[in-house]
């Protein structure tokens, strides 16, 4: 850390007098650090451990370090509605709408227009109503 002192205050400069002075009393005042490693080791081999057994190869900052579960991998699903200008345009119905299909609902056309015959029923709403279910005939 560089501290440009020629641009400091007088106050600015006190006031790092003291933070100096506070920090130099804290690591003074701590034990050495090879004394404090000899007593952990002691206290683990008093308990049947060895500090290898206890912290293994990682850091002890990644110890403290809370994991994550294991996620689950999401599974590929098929297309269920695609663009017939560019068939290489698909959507599979989850997730957010795709700008394409997005832009042809937007002037008039049915999300319905789109679904790949053969398939499930519509999972996508243009304007979704809370409790009114639509039923869609394949065939």
């Amino acid at each position: 850390m560089k501290i440009d002192i020629e641009k400091l205050s007088l106050p600015e400069i006190e006031a790092l007098l003291v933070a100096a002075e506070r920090r130099q009393r804290q690591l003074s005042s701590r034990r050495p650090l090879a004394l404090v490693r000899r007593k952990a080791i002691a206290l683990a081999a008093q308990h049947g451990y060895t500090i290898d057994e206890l912290y293994g190869h990682q850091p002890v900052a990644e110890i403290a370090v809370k994991k994550r579960g294991l996620r689950r991998k999401t599974t590929k699903v098929a297309a269920k509605y695609r663009d017939p200008d560019n068939k290489r345009n698909t959507w599979s119905g989850r997730g957010r709408m795709p700008v394409w299909l997005a832009q042809k609902t937007k002037h008039g056309r049915s999300v319905t227009d789109f679904l790949i015959p053969g398939l499930a029923k519509p999972t996508a709403r243009k304007s979704s109503a809370i409790g009114q279910r639509k039923l869609v005939k394949q065939g």
